[in-house]
């Protein structure tokens, strides 16, 4: 097996902040919906593309968070 394949407890470890934080990338989803509707209404506020940014990075979220606490555990 390769360095990453063996990680379970890090998976179960991680699965309560992984719902949280899937819980922050709906409102990450909504924030960006809001944003792009924002910047097409006019595209010259800067601030809605910051916005944008940031909720796809809420978004993406839950994937870092159990990247992050399976490569904390070793197998």
């Amino acid at each position: 097996m390769s360095d990453g394949d063996c990680r379970p407890l890090g998976f179960l470890l991680g699965l309560p902040f992984a719902f949280l934080s899937l819980l922050l990338s709906i409102i990450g989803v909504i924030i960006w919906i809001v944003g792009i509707l924002l910047s097409c209404i006019c595209p010259c506020c800067l601030c809605v593309t910051v916005l944008v940014e940031i909720a796809l990075c809420m978004i993406k979220a839950p994937i870092h968070v159990m990247e992050w606490f399976t490569s904390k555990i070793p197998c």
